[in-house]
């Protein structure tokens, strides 16, 4: 009978995690200084889509700084009462900005739908030169996130996310904007909005989705969990492997745990050695607890097998 837990961080990791932290405080500060400007802008020009730009840009600033908060308090240590730290927090946070999204979309549905019906007169060239301002100041926070790891990363995912929609949302006001300047047509303001909104709602979905997953304790997506289980099948001597479990504490810590069972006089040391170096090397598992067990003495809450 054998457990063993293998434990490493590369430092990869470490550079990652701070470009991760340098990327969401930058962004941040971009994003909250503009939204004042958009605010003041949407109220004086009168434009909905401005401030449905604007709200989604208070979102963003929310996620972003939400993120900041959840990279930072994932770098405590873990505690006797914390023994994973606060690593999940991280995912916590990206649960919390996607139902943000969706909430400010449906509000932003309903103002819509009553500026629709009597469509109020709009500012557009106001309108157009904070709009484009804002698409620059999005292009920017974009840039900067694309320099954190945001395709292993939920967190930073999901605040991207957040600023490429905003980015969607300038575009947005900046043809509503000219679609009344030239055209007088102030039913584009609203009709902007809506399709802004249409996009927010399906990031924060994504998101909430994503997110949700992991707080569930679910198999990481990425991972094939047949062919983990086929390759530790496959070490010599290996009869069987049960009591078998993947998840992840974030988007980027998977974990397994599982039993493997051995036939006649197989060395469990070299076995257990084995299967380590094949999740490590193969599926980047650097967590995993694995229990050595030769079939003739097995589990014994089950006489001999585990499900």
């Amino acid at each position: 009978m054998g457990h063993h837990h293998g434990h490493s961080h590369g430092h990869g990791h470490s550079h990652a995690h701070t470009n991760n932290k340098k990327a969401l405080l930058l962004s941040f500060v971009l994003i909250s200084s503009f939204m004042v400007v958009e605010v003041i802008g949407g109220i004086l020009t009168n434009s909905l889509a401005l401030l449905s730009d604007a709200g989604h840009m208070l979102s963003d600033a929310a996620a972003l700084g939400l993120s900041f908060i959840a990279i930072k308090l994932g770098e405590r240590k873990a505690s006797l009462s914390k023994t994973f730290g606060y690593k999940r927090f991280e995912i916590i946070a990206a649960a919390l900005n996607g139902l943000t999204l969706v909430l400010i979309s449906l509000y932003i549905f309903y103002e819509a739908y009553r500026r629709l019906l009597s469509p109020p007169e709009v500012i557009s060239k106001g309108m157009l030169i904070i709009s484009v301002i804002g698409l620059l100041v999005n292009i920017v926070a974009a840039w900067i996130l694309m320099k954190g790891d945001k395709d292993n990363n939920l967190n930073v995912r999901s605040a991207f996310l957040h600023v490429i929609g905003d980015m969607l949302g300038s575009v947005g006001a900046i043809v509503a904007a000219l679609l009344i300047m030239f055209l007088g047509w102030d039913v584009a303001d609203p009709i902007a909005s809506v399709m802004v909104s249409i996009l927010i709602i399906i990031s924060g979905w994504r998101v909430t989705k994503d997110s949700f997953h992991v707080l569930m304790e679910g198999t990481p997506q990425q991972m094939d969990i047949q062919k983990v289980k086929e390759a530790l099948l496959n070490i010599p001597g290996v009869k069987d492997v049960h009591d078998f479990h993947v998840w992840s504490i974030t988007s980027e810590i998977p974990m397994l745990s599982c039993h493997i069972t051995l036939t006649g006089d197989v060395g469990h040391d070299e076995v257990l050695h084995q299967a380590q170096s094949i999740l490590h090397d193969n599926f980047h598992i650097e967590h995993s607890t694995i229990q050595v067990e030769h079939e003739n003495k097995g589990c014994p809450s089950h006489h001999g097998t585990c499900n």
